[in-house]
């Protein structure tokens, strides 16, 4: 068996270009097109990157986007205030605000996230947001957790009654992507699991799952011998080893046994920007009374 591939980046290909004309709809109607203001703090590569592609696939879209850096030394006072300033529009209209993680050790990133208001929260990380998605009612998602469901729903990967086993429980994806998972409609109603790094006997859990998904930050984490034959692997891992991108699945060795799986680099990725163009479109609308 050779698994078949996820493709992340046609995904996002067909999203933008959905995006593209809400965006043109809304120049029209309103006069003016959706903005994201993205805060970067220091100067980590990674973060750079990732930043970089946001905006690029913002242009992209239409979407008016903007990147403000601090520097790493910032306190946690002056990230709360340039936030706060930023949610006031003092910088012009900011449909959509987002604090690049992860955030240097001495400040207080809880702080600094809580205070991007609830609807400007285009990562969907502020409580309201994440209550609103526990009730059943998700407002903005965490764009990962929501490009791992949009691309099950791509896929036509039935999850009603199925096993679902995440391995990670970040409030950014492993937590969100489990309510979306069990809530009621299309891509949910499934049985889900949750495993983190005190869960005994791990390959026992994952060889349960019709559908894997690998998100706790460890390179080539899942083999082959803890995928069910015939699953559906979602790599959620981004990990650099000897200079090259891996995910936590070991793709080679996996691919031989599931019966899809998402590649690292070009699976989740590319579907985690566009569901934050997605988020940002969503802001604008609902600031503007259009939704």
């Amino acid at each position: 068996m050779t698994a078949a591939l996820l493709d992340g980046r046609a995904i996002a290909t067909r999203i933008e270009a959905s995006i593209r004309t809400e965006v043109e709809t809304l120049r029209t109607v309103v006069g003016r097109v959706p903005r994201l203001v993205v805060v970067l703090v220091g100067d980590n590569a990674a973060s750079a990157s990732y930043v970089k592609s946001k905006a690029a696939a913002a242009a992209r879209v239409g979407v008016d986007a903007e990147v403000v850096p601090m520097p790493a030394s910032a306190s946690t006072a002056e990230l709360v205030a340039l936030v706060t300033s930023i949610a006031a529009d003092e910088r012009g209209p900011a449909d959509g605000i987002l604090v690049q993680l992860p955030l240097p050790g001495h400040v207080d990133a809880q702080a600094v996230l809580d205070a991007v208001p609830p609807d400007r929260d285009v990562d969907g990380f502020h409580p309201e947001n994440a209550g609103l998605l526990s009730q059943g009612r998700p407002r903005f998602v965490p764009c990962t957790a929501a490009g791992v469901q949009r691309m099950l729903l791509d896929a036509d990967v039935e999850t009603a009654g199925r096993r679902v086993v995440i391995v990670g429980r970040s409030d950014i994806v492993g937590k969100p992507l489990a309510l979306l998972l069990t809530n009621k409609g299309p891509g949910g109603d499934a049985t889900v699991t949750i495993c983190h790094s005190r869960s005994s006997d791990l390959p026992a859990i994952t060889r349960e799952a019709d559908i894997l998904v690998a998100a706790a930050g460890r390179p080539r984490l899942i083999t082959a011998a803890m995928v069910k034959p015939g699953a559906t692997v979602i790599d959620v891992g981004i990990n650099r080893v000897d200079g090259r991108l891996v995910g936590d699945v070991d793709f080679d060795g996996v691919r031989g046994v599931a019966g899809r799986i998402s590649p690292v680099p070009g699976g989740v990725g590319p579907l985690t920007v566009a569901m934050l163009l997605a988020n940002t479109v969503l802001a604008a609308e609902l600031r503007l009374g259009r939704r």
